[in-house]
């Protein structure tokens, strides 16, 4: 009851946020600031959480070649959800047109002019301070880290049982940390949501509410003929699984960051059956390689500014953009403004203006909240899917 009471909580300050900055904009404006504290709050519990269930996972887990094992069955998925979910995003904007008929106003999109720097992306994994990492919440060093601090406790053998224990209880402490934030999320949420209403306003989304509804249809259609599968083919228990992953799903959905839900999501995935040391391994990587919320955007956004252009795309000239996404999305976590960055690239490989993105960027939070939320549920998916290939017997009843 308690769960439930949670996630209608946050349902009920959504709903309210966004009345209120639509009916009072200047008064809900300042409301964000109650959003921030509790993105803060939530952000603190990041890098302590998940570098203490890391270790402790790999530590227990009793030999590297078991990570070996459930780190390449979560890539080899991805592998296979990354492209599907750039095939929706085009044909979705194929299908729907949002682009067609609008004309472009001129306006020069600010984003960065280096679209994808390859060293950068092959150098982001490796930290060269922990301290440093985690002060910036960078997930994917604090994995590499902890993985290998966890492989040396584990070579270490009865020498390192005082070191783990330490993590062990850290991890509980964590935990309670984070039930503890989460008892302001209704209110930190109100006015996140309040704010965003209250300075944007509802007049972008209807000028520009084609390219918003083909975005929402899109990834609503993706997460029935492909997600949906991937737990049936998995065998996850369906009503636990969703019961669980709805509060880091709206955690996601409403601050637009998978960073914030993703202690949350550690402990609804534990909660469900998932070992700690395979939800502390799949949900980073997941964040780092399986953003398929994003990737659909960045294919649909790409084709909605050649339509805004004036230019339909061709069949080869789809499947060399798809192809081309599915290398560059690899490092989407590296480069700042990651979306709006491959888009532009995109763009400008094909020729094409790149005033449609300005165009995006009217209304690119509301389509961010959208693509943060899949982006989340298809890292629990992965999780959960991956401890059933690994023969973990899930929960079936709350």
């Amino acid at each position: 009851m308690k769960k439930w009471s949670s996630a209608t909580a946050i349902l009920i300050a959504v709903a309210l946020g966004a009345i209120f900055g639509a009916a009072v904009p200047q008064a809900a404006a300042p409301l964000g600031l109650l959003g921030d504290i509790f993105l803060k709050l939530i952000q603190s519990v990041v890098a302590p959480l998940m570098f203490a269930s890391l270790v402790v996972g790999v530590a227990r887990a009793g030999s590297g070649k078991t990570m070996g094992r459930v780190g390449g069955k979560a890539l080899l998925l991805f592998q296979i959800t990354a492209p599907l979910s750039l095939i929706f995003g085009i044909m979705g904007a194929v299908i729907l047109q949002p682009g067609a008929g609008l004309t472009l106003a001129g306006d020069v999109a600010l984003v960065p002019k280096n679209s994808v720097d390859v060293r950068a992306i092959l150098l982001s994994p490796f930290p060269s301070s922990i301290l440093d990492a985690m002060g910036r919440n960078d997930i994917l060093q604090i994995v590499v880290f902890a993985l290998l601090f966890g492989f040396a406790c584990l070579s270490a053998g009865s020498a390192a049982d005082p070191v783990i224990r330490f993590f062990e209880s850290l991890n509980d402490v964590m935990f309670r940390y984070t039930d503890y934030v989460m008892l302001a999320a209704p209110i930190g949420i109100f006015g996140a949501m309040a704010a965003a209403i209250g300075t944007k306003g509802l007049g972008v989304l209807l000028s520009l509410g084609k390219l918003v509804f083909s975005v929402y249809a899109a990834l609503l259609i993706f997460t029935i003929l492909v997600i949906g599968p991937v737990l049936w083919y998995a065998r996850v228990p369906l009503g636990r699984f969703f019961s669980l992953v709805r509060e880091p799903f709206l955690i996601a959905f409403t601050t637009t960051s998978s960073n914030v839900g993703l202690p949350v999501a550690l402990e609804k995935m534990t909660e469900l059956g998932v070992p700690r040391h395979i939800a502390s391994l799949v949900l980073p990587f997941s964040m780092s390689f399986n953003t398929t919320g994003s990737n659909l955007f960045i294919a649909l956004g790409t084709v909605f500014c050649a339509q805004a252009a004036g230019i339909q795309l061709t069949t080869s000239q789809s499947v060399v953009l798809a192809l081309t996404l599915f290398l560059t999305t690899k490092g989407l976590g590296a480069v700042p403004r990651g979306s709006l960055v491959l888009i532009a690239g995109a763009l400008t490989q094909m020729g094409v203006p790149l005033e449609g993105v300005a165009m995006i960027l009217g209304v690119d939070q509301l389509m961010d909240m959208a693509r943060t939320g899949i982006n989340m549920l298809g890292h629990c998916v992965a999780t959960a899917a991956v401890a059933r290939w690994e023969g973990v017997e899930l929960e079936k009843t709350a």
